[in-house]
């Protein structure tokens, strides 16, 4: 990749076709020396990332992405690439909860892409998002690794606005992830969660538990050893199980808030991170504010 590349900072009008917004920000991370660098930055709409940080040195590069509109609504469509060259080693978190807004009708669309290179170490680990009730959305992530490359994934989705008692009683929203080392499959998911679908409440479901969170660990380090040090890390509300697959450990956690599932995936992090990125964890500083 080259030098750092942007597009105009124009804030695009929705498409009138159906009255969304199109985002689209792509970002290419390179090893130079000891230093991870945030090489390529590209973007068109209101999808941005600001300056690259350094909080634990140079050789880790963090990225705080920033959607201005602070949510997504019927009708827009936003797209986010991730490149994570060899030996370079990136952490992407956002500023604060996303959100996924009551729509009229039309469908909104996130799609994720990430690679990683040979050595290479992507940390993604966005806040969460509440989806509204009444929100008509699909979020898909995929991801793609070199044999060698480590990839810790966090996503945790609150269905409704809990503090005002809200339920998610209407609406829709469509998950889709993958997961592929070379080209073997490590983790494909596909699912629909229905706003007063009875799986909300069954114990095959969401349990009636509000919040679902899930962190993914894929690394060659993977192990039994890793699977006991997070089997014996307990959520201190809500329920939590772990699981080892080849090359890839999975956690999930349904709960009745954000703090509480947020509070034992970061601990799953911090146990892991040393093993698998050489590295103790380091809290993003935004996630203080």
């Amino acid at each position: 990749m080259n030098a750092v590349t942007a597009a105009p900072r124009t804030a695009f009008r929705p498409d009138e076709a159906d009255a969304g917004w199109r985002a689209e920000l792509r970002l290419g991370f390179e090893r130079r020396g000891g230093r991870s660098v945030l090489a390529e930055r590209a973007h068109r709409g209101p999808l941005v990332v600001q300056r690259p940080l350094y909080p634990e040195g140079e050789a880790v590069c963090h990225a705080i992405l920033v959607h201005p509109p602070a949510g997504i609504a019927g009708g827009d469509r936003l797209a986010l690439s991730v490149d994570v060259g060899a030996g370079a080693h990136a952490l992407l978190t956002t500023p604060g909860a996303g959100k996924w807004y009551r729509s009229a009708g039309t469908r909104g669309e996130l799609v994720q892409r990430i690679r990683v290179g040979e050595g290479g170490v992507c940390e993604f680990l966005p806040q969460e998002s509440i989806v509204y009730e009444g929100a008509l959305g699909t979020l898909a992530t995929e991801v793609e690794l070199a044999p060698s490359a480590v990839f810790i994934g966090a996503e945790m989705l609150c269905f409704g606005r809990t503090g005002a008692g809200e339920r998610f009683t209407r609406g829709e929203l469509a998950l889709r992830t993958r997961i592929r080392r070379g080209h073997t499959p490590l983790w494909l998911e596909r699912g629909v969660v229905g706003g007063g679908d009875a799986l909300l409440d069954a114990a095959v479901g969401l349990g009636g538990e509000p919040v679902s969170a899930s962190l993914l660990l894929a690394a060659p380090a993977c192990d039994a050893g890793l699977l006991e040090a997070w089997r014996a890390i307990e959520p201190v509300a809500g329920r939590g199980a772990v699981t080892l697959l080849p090359g890839l450990l999975v956690a999930r956690w349904l709960g009745p808030a954000c703090e509480p599932g947020r509070a034992w995936l970061t601990q799953l992090w911090a146990a892991a991170r040393p093993a698998v990125a050489g590295r103790a964890m380091q809290w993003p500083r935004i996630w203080n504010t």
